[in-house]
This record gives C-alpha cells, sequence and structure tokens, in this order.
C-alpha cells in the first residue's frame, strides 16, 4: 500500500476498531493509536518528499497514483502531493492527534465522538491528496458532514441552531462547487473527446474565457464560503462557539483550510485568466473580511466568539493573499494557513480547558488567572502573540510573507487594499492585549477560583504538540517556505 493510500486507509480501520471499543478507555487508546500512526505517517511523508526533491525529482506531484473506478464517467482515483499539500496533510494530523488528548475526558457516548473525529478527518487527508475533482469534492464531503452531528449531539448553548446554520450555509457552498466541477468536467473535452476530472489534465485545457467568468466565481465562492468568505462567513462564529474543544480544534484549524485550498488549487489554477480579470471584487470581499472579523473580536466578550471572528480574520487574509497572484503571496498564503491552523487550534484547546474549570468563557468574569492557573494563562499569552504577529512566531513568518508578497503590485488599488488589511494587526493587537489583560492580570475577581485544577497531562501533551511547531515555525522558516515555493513554479507561471 503506498504512503498517500495509508493516510485515508489507517483512520478508516481507525474507525472500524473503534465501534467494537467497550468504554471511554479503550475508545480514546484506540482513537490515540490511530491518529498518532497518522501524524508518523505524515512525518514520513515530508521526510520523503523533501528527500525525493533534493534528489532532484522534479515532477509538478510526487507519490501519483491513479486506478480507474467509474469508466463511464472517468472517474479515478487519482492521488498525488506536492509541497503546498504536504505540509497542509502534516498539519492536519498535529491537529488531530493533539485533539484526542484535549478530548481525553470525553464521556458522553465517546466511541461515537471519537469516530465521528476521525471520519472528518479522514475527508481533509482525502481532499488534500486527491488529483481527481470529483474524488475530491467526495472527500470534501466526507470533512464537512460529521459537524453536524460533533456540534449538534456533543455543542454546547445553541448547538442544534449552529449545526443547522453551519450545515445549510457549507451545503449551498457544496452546490456552487458542484456545478462548477461539473463545468469543468464538460468543457474539457469541447470536441466530441472523452471529459475529464483530473487537476494536471484539466490545466491543459485552454478554457474560453466567457465559460471562465461564469464558472470561476461560482468555484471560488463555494470554496470562499468555508474559507468565511464576507458576507458568507456568518456560520463560523456560531459554529466555534457551539462545538466541543477538540471540534472548534478541527473545525478552524484544519477544516476552514479546505477552503483556501480549494480556492488555491481549483478555482485559481485551472481559471487564471478569469481569476485575473475578476480578482479586484474578491480582494474587496477579502479585505472586508480580514478587517470586519477582527473588529468583530473587538467587540467580544466569549472567549469563543473572539477567536471565531478571529479566524475570519486570518482565513480572510488567506484568500486575500491568494488573489495577489505572485510566488510571494502564495508563499504566504500557505504559511498563514499552517500557522493560523496551529495557532487558532491551541487558543480553542486553551478556552476548552479554562471552560472545564471555571464553566464560563466571558473575559469579564476572569481576572488573575495567571495567578491560579500560570501554564495555561502562559501558552494562552503565547498563543495571542503568535495571532498578532510578533517576531520569532509562525504568525510573523506568515503575514510579513503576505504583505511583501502583496505589495509588489504597482497599481494603486493593490496596494491601497494591501494597506487597509495590514491596519487589521492593530485591531488584533488591541483584542488580544486586551483580554489577556483583563483575564489573566490582576488580582483574582472570583475566589471561587483560588483552588482550581491544575493542567493534566494529557492536556500538556495535546498543548505541546501544537506549540513546538508554532515557536518551530517562527524561528526556522526557511525549509518549509522553500518546500512550499518549489511547488508554485507552475502555479504562478500560468499567470
Amino acid at each position: 500500500m503506498d504512503i498517500l493510500t495509508a493516510l485515508v486507509v489507517v483512520p478508516a480501520l481507525t474507525v472500524l476498531v473503534l465501534f467494537f471499543a467497550k468504554d471511554l478507555r479503550q475508545a480514546r487508546v484506540w482513537a490515540a493509536l490511530g491518529t498518532g500512526v497518522e501524524l508518523i505517517l505524515a512525518v514520513v511523508l515530508t521526510f520523503w518528499y523533501l528527500q525525493l526533491r533534493g534528489e532532484g525529482h522534479a515532477e509538478e506531484m510526487l507519490f501519483t497514483k491513479d486506478v480507474l473506478w467509474f469508466k463511464s464517467l472517468n472517474i479515478h482515483y487519482a492521488i498525488g502531493v506536492d509541497g503546498i499539500s504536504v505540509s497542509l496533510i502534516l498539519l492536519t494530523a498535529i491537529v488531530l492527534f493533539s485533539g484526542v488528548f484535549i478530548s481525553w475526558h470525553m464521556e458522553e457516548l465517546s466511541k461515537e465522538f471519537f469516530i465521528s473525529l476521525i471520519v472528518l478527518g479522514t475527508g481533509v487527508f482525502g481532499f488534500f491528496i486527491s488529483l481527481d475533482l470529483f474524488t475530491m469534492f467526495l472527500f470534501y464531503e466526507l470533512a464537512v458532514i460529521p459537524m453536524y452531528l460533533l456540534i449538534g449531539i456533543w455543542g454546547t448553548g445553541p448547538r442544534e441552531y449552529a449545526a443547522m446554520k453551519l450545515t445549510l450555509m457549507l451545503m449551498a457552498g457544496s452546490a456552487l462547487l458542484l456545478v462548477g466541477i461539473l463545468g469543468l468536467y464538460f468543457y474539457s473535452a469541447p470536441e466530441g473527446g472523452q471529459p475529464t476530472f483530473n487537476l494536471l489534465a484539466l490545466a491543459r485545457v485552454d478554457f474560453p474565457i466567457s465559460m471562465q467568468r461564469f464558472f470561476f466565481p461560482l468555484i471560488f465562492t463555494g470554496f470562499g464560503v468555508l474559507g468565511a468568505l464576507f458576507p458568507f462567513h456568518t456560520w463560523s462564529p456560531d459554529g466555534h462557539a457551539s462545538a466541543p474543544t477538540a471540534v472548534s480544534m478541527l473545525h478552524a484549524g484544519v477544516l476552514m483550510k479546505l477552503g483556501g485550498y480549494g480556492a488555491f488549487r481549483v478555482a485559481m489554477y485551472l481559471l487564471p485568466d478569469a481569476a485575473a480579470e475578476m480578482s479586484w471584487i474578491f480582494i474587496i470581499l477579502t479585505a472586508v473580511s480580514v478587517l470586519y472579523g477582527a473588529f468583530g473580536a473587538l467587540r467580544q466578550t466569549d472567549l469563543k466568539y473572539i477567536n471565531a471572528y478571529s479566524s475570519v480574520s486570518h482565513c480572510g487574509l488567506v484568500l486575500f493573499a491568494i488573489l495577489m497572484m505572485n510566488k510571494t503571496s502564495f508563499d504566504g498564503a500557505v504559511l498563514q494557513m499552517l500557522s493560523h491552523g496551529l495557532m487558532t487550534a491551541l487558543f480553542f484547546a486553551l478556552i476548552g480547558m479554562l471552560y472545564e474549570r471555571l464553566h464560563t468563557r466571558d473575559v469579564y468574569k476572569m481576572g488573575g488567572l495567571m495567578k491560579v492557573l500560570p501554564v495555561i494563562s502562559s501558552l494562552y499569552v503565547v498563543a495571542g502573540l503568535a495571532s498578532l504577529g510578533l517576531p520569532g512566531l509562525s504568525g510573523f513568518v506568515a503575514e510579513m510573507t503576505i504583505f511583501v508578497g502583496a505589495f509588489q503590485h504597482e497599481d494603486s488599488f493593490y496596494r491601497i487594499a494591501v494597506i487597509g488589511s495590514v491596519s487589521a494587526i492593530v485591531v488584533t493587537a488591541v483584542y488580544i492585549l486586551r483580554v489577556v489583560g483583563i483575564m489573566l492580570m490582576g488580582p483574582l475577581k472570583n475566589p471561587a477560583f483560588a483552588d482550581l485544577p491544575s493542567i493534566a497531562w494529557q492536556e500538556r501533551l495535546g498543548a505541546a504538540l501544537l506549540l513546538v511547531p508554532i515557536v518551530g515555525m517562527g524561528l526556522f522558516p526557511g525549509w518549509l517556505s522553500e518546500m512550499i515555493m518549489n511547488s508554485l513554479d507552475q502555479l504562478v507561471a500560468r499567470f
């Protein structure tokens, strides 16, 4: 079995084994073993990929495999990876493994919870390795559908409303995607040949501009809904706020990255002429996402809503960078996906730890927590500093790369949009430092919080799995940026 297929087979086998788990202990042990093997596979894949590139393998995709599984429609199980997808696979494996430990004491329907969580992860892995658009779409739906159950059953607050809103909006985006994918399929053989869903084959088709103008906004918006594109972002804050901790981690840390990756890999890559012609429309929308998300976070008092609106801003920055259409901004977009995935997963993990102990997420009901929960509080400060772009942490590397790449445009419109987006950093610093000051500093506001349980071993492990790459990416970004940049030459050439 090839390593890419193993990435979807291992979680599928883990789900099968979980069906026979008898109690919480067995469920969490099997979930940890399955996701641990998945993390090892992702690390091995990264090393093999770097080794092959170092040996001079210059193919656009490595570890490719193609098996016909639906002949009449020419649908294939076609897989392969480049530096972009390898880095996102590694991100997914880290967040999924961490999420299992953060959910270590999930007692309500624990077996079913871990099954749903790993099914979601399976869809994400399959999405990132797929080179056939129909197969990619199937994995996309496999990743999205479990969210309804995870929020509706294990969530808090108005969970039914949040789950339904999320599902309906993402299904609407899926409908746009399906129309766009079918459009690419039927236009891929205009002279009576056999149409194809293969991504690399579609890249060699010269689609007419009239067709591109129609299908580009459908595909970009379809993926943009999952990437929290304004004004289709409203499902995200409600979904984050009601989701259980590990689901929020996967939701913001991994699932939203499918939107940015799909917009980049499918809409921009396959329809470059329409992307260049219509980018200004989506640049306005993404710039609004960046600013709106930052100001929205500034107005919130619930920790989950603060992080949810922050995710709208950071994911908006990913789409913004993609639309700038140069190598540096593309590199920054992928780095931002990785950085945001790690730090927002850490944020939600810490918020879950605090909620378990305090039974509130309202920052104004907290105060002085640094004295009683020093480890959790210190980790929250580090995650906040990464979010506001402090040098030495992942956020600085990603955001500076985006802004440098975006400002390379000589057109005044692009530069004004960049300046507007850069201003969101100031707003981010304000709401992060405000929350840290209110929640962690000063005297202990509530005497009932004086004797809180310290951070448990599984929580330490889950947080460490996220903290180490945040710091590592900030201090040693070169190898990661080079791996991504080496995969961008053929993409950039299309613009």
